[in-house]
């Protein structure tokens, strides 16, 4: 199995065009014979897909195990509770009720170490889907979709991690936004973090805090400014260079873009000249990265 360069799209918040970035970089890699493969790891709202035309979808559903109380070998003696960082346990060992509620349960299994009297058994819950929607012969985008009401997309990310992971010489994550538990199991396998950014403050704020987060996580990361000819750009570049943080690319406000991104079209089809600019990037990353 090949050993892939894990690159990751991501932005500390939405709207600064993280998926436009990892769409356009996807279509401009393998329409120049590069070998690379996408996963959409935005799990609660992944929207990659729309910018493709797919040949065919296979679809694998995740599960996680979670507990159900067999109420004639529990003594309410309240362990499970205890144990259940989630609080996804009620009791009133009182009143002899118990009720385990589902969309809180995380599937961490300390209250089957908990019950001494065997009180839990195992039963599946759908958490979401891992597709993979094939583009072109060997190359893919595999999306990870969480199902409506589950509290966190992390197993359904991890599984759409394992399913792509080494498929390809390059792989490219499309990530959640913000800094919580899903931005950084994305990010544990990646080679290479581009923050995508925008010039408000805002954009600036939260671009601080991922940098700060992945300084914690010990990754290499560099930083793209999109609308980058509107707002408070200088103040970014100022931070950039008082950091010591590589600027990588800048992609102006242009309406071509704007518009090819509200009609779900990919700009790097009709500007041609943006292809050179992303396989120019990725390869300034990989010299990076080594």
């Amino acid at each position: 199995m090949k050993k892939s360069i894990n690159i990751s799209v991501a932005s500390g918040k939405g709207g600064t065009g993280k998926t436009l970035v990892a769409t356009n970089i996807f279509y401009s890699l393998y329409k120049n014979s590069f070998d690379v493969n996408l996963i959409d790891c935005d799990a609660e709202a992944p929207n990659a897909i729309p910018f493709f035309q797919t040949i065919n979808q296979k679809k694998q559903e995740v599960f996680q195990d979670i507990p159900e109380v067999e109420i004639n070998k529990c003594n309410f003696c309240n362990a499970c509770h205890e144990w259940c960082m989630y609080n996804a346990i009620f009791i009133l060992p009182q009143n002899k009720i118990i009720k385990i509620i589902d969309d809180l349960c995380h599937g961490c299994g300390a209250c089957f170490v908990s019950c001494k009297n065997e009180a839990l058994k195992r039963k599946q819950a759908s958490l979401g889907f891992v597709s993979d929607f094939k583009i072109e012969e060997n190359v893919f985008i595999v999306e990870s979709k969480v199902n409506v009401g589950v509290m966190s997309p992390v197993k359904v990310i991890k599984a759409g991690i394992k399913h792509a992971l080494n498929r390809s010489e390059i792989l490219l994550f499309d990530c959640p936004p913000g800094t919580s538990c899903s931005f950084i199991q994305t990010n544990l396998v990646a080679d290479f973090v581009i923050l995508v950014t925008e010039p408000t403050p805002f954009g600036l704020s939260d671009l601080k805090q991922t940098v700060d987060t992945l300084k914690e996580m010990n990754k290499k990361y560099g930083v793209i400014i999109n609308r980058s000819d509107i707002g408070i750009c200088s103040s970014v570049e100022n931070y950039l260079k008082e950091e010591n943080i590589p600027l990588l690319m800048k992609i102006p406000f242009d309406d071509k873009i704007a518009f090819a991104y509200s009609q779900g079209l990919l700009f790097s089809k009709e500007m041609k000249e943006y292809q050179q600019k992303f396989i120019s990037l990725i390869n300034k990353i990989i010299n990076l990265i080594h």
